[in-house]
């Protein structure tokens, strides 16, 4: 069998104003025709994919497209959504023949003026290759789920745990796709969208309420008739007029089946609605405090609120501010992304005393400079950072600046990168992270690359686009009423009135 692949992915932060523009996808690579290929350590979708393609019982042909990937950020601007649909519409109709499609996406990703991108590109998807050829689509369980997605796809598969396991999806939708080609299996999608939203912190699969929904889905798939059932809890920061979270249910040709699962799932996450809203950050203060206070190191404080993984813009200054302004004695190691910074203290040069404004400039709705001096320690290229990360052996930071400000060392990149969240971006510039005692990360629940060395972790409620006081961000088109937004009983609301499609 002969299938084509193309994987494009990015999450959208509507509340980062900084859009997503070709550069960030160049930053982490973009990859088209036969140069997609495995990752180094083969933990990508694509590797998934890959495992597939070589366990199958029958010989398979991949057609790779296109390969582009770029960290969580803003919107997309137009002239790189407009980059990959000219990418899709000109690899499909120069492809020959192909008996499927392995469609790997995001989900959450929205545009300038387009809120529903993965849907565009699945529709353009269906337009090139008529309805005969099947698309399974490889999601992110973050996606927001779209009435036209689900039209375009004749199946939607998705992670099955956070912190993601990319290659197991990647794996998943292969193995699907092949049954369909091959005729093994006739999919029908059962699909429930539900008026829900939820911060972060309640998301890690493995404990609470994000658990049960997540198991009971497992356990349905224990039946063969079942050929998926993926949950998808929407990230906390897409503003977009089909938003919250949904539930789909596969079966081998089994319609009624499909729906009582997927209702099945969807009155379960709306039964612990409460459950998803319990917060556990605490005040910066006293996470400051309690991470000073600590036995040992390193503890890893998490700013929720400038979760870079989560598409902020990694510029904000809150927890800077306390430590500095609370005195602590512990050595603090901390990412700031912002290149106007980086431009100063690389003119300043390596040695330099300086006295200078401190974030704000980007999220600048959120956050305001904070006047510090410090000491700069480093400025290097960090184009090319070695670094396994996602399905590339190196980084692109841009130019870096450490810089030293009281017990603070700052890691100030002028392109997002990985921000601080791996301790080896630290390392790659000299900087020892045995000599500390705390670690702030930008990113609220991916926390597996520090947890080797970490002693424990604590979850900083701090004001930004990923805060996780979903009442205080400015929304403006997701569909109302929305839990906990509004107050709403059931989740079968009457849709006249509300900006989105049936429920």
């Amino acid at each position: 069998m002969r299938i084509a692949l193309i994987h494009i992915a990015q999450e959208t932060n509507d509340f980062n104003p900084v859009p997503t523009t070709l550069a960030d996808y160049r930053a982490f690579g973009i990859q088209e025709w036969d140069a997609v290929g495995r990752a180094e350590g083969g933990q990508s979708q694509i590797d998934g994919y890959l495992d597939a393609a070589e366990a199958a019982a029958v010989d398979v042909e991949t057609v790779p497209i296109i390969r582009a990937w770029a960290l969580a950020g803003g919107r997309v601007d137009r002239e790189a959504f407009d980059f990959f649909q000219d990418k899709i519409r000109q690899g499909l109709r120069t492809v020959g023949a192909i008996d499927g499609l392995a469609l790997q996406l995001h989900g959450a990703c929205a545009a300038e003026g387009i809120d529903d991108v993965e849907g565009e590109q699945a529709a353009l998807c269906r337009s090139i290759l008529g309805d005969e050829v099947p698309i399974v689509a490889a999601l992110d369980h973050h996606a927001n789920i779209t009435r036209k997605l689900v039209e375009q796809c004749t199946a939607i598969v998705g992670h099955r745990t956070q912190p993601h396991d990319l290659r197991d999806t990647g794996r998943i939708g292969a193995e699907l796709l092949f049954r369909i080609v091959a005729g093994e299996v006739s999919p029908v999608m059962a699909w429930r969208k539900i008026p829900l939203l939820s911060h972060q912190e309640q998301f890690l699969t493995a404990k609470g309420p994000m658990k049960v929904w997540f198991d009971r889905a497992r356990d349905m798939e224990q039946d063969p008739r079942v050929l998926q059932a993926s949950n998808y809890p929407m990230q906390p920061w897409l503003d977009v007029s089909e938003g919250g979270w949904s539930s789909i249910v596969i079966t081998d040709n089994d319609p009624a089946l499909a729906e009582r699962h997927a209702d099945e799932l969807a009155d379960l996450a709306w039964s612990m609605r409460n459950d998803f809203q319990i917060r556990e950050a605490v005040p910066v203060d006293e996470a400051v405090r309690a991470a000073d206070r600590a036995d040992r190191g390193i503890v890893v404080l998490s700013d929720t609120g400038d979760t870079v993984f989560g598409g902020a813009a990694g510029d904000s200054n809150i927890i800077l501010e306390s430590i500095l302004r609370l005195g602590i004695a512990g050595k603090v190691l901390m990412p700031l992304i912002s290149p106007a910074t980086v431009a100063r203290l690389d003119d300043a040069g390596e040695g330099a005393q300086v006295t200078l404004p401190l974030g704000g400039d980007a999220a600048d709705a959120f956050f305001t400079p904070l006047e510090v001096t410090g000491t700069v320690r480093r400025v290097a290229d960090g184009s090319r950072v070695k670094l396994a990360y996602n399905y590339q052996d190196h980084v692109d930071m841009g130019r870096v600046a450490i810089l030293d400000v009281g017990p603070v060392t700052l890691l100030i990149s002028e392109k997002r990168g990985v921000a601080g969240n791996l301790p080896g971006v630290y390392t790659a510039f000299g900087v020892d992270v045995g000599d500390y005692k705390i670690a702030v990360v930008k990113t609220a629940s991916n926390f597996q690359y520090f947890a080797p060395i970490a002693s424990q972790v604590i979850r900083v409620d701090t004001l930004g686009p990923g805060q996780s006081d979903v009442h205080g961000l400015p929304w403006s088109r997701i569909p109302r009423p929305v839990f906990p937004l509004d107050p709403i009983s059931d989740r079968r609301i009457p849709t006249e009135g509300r900006r989105s499609m049936s429920l």
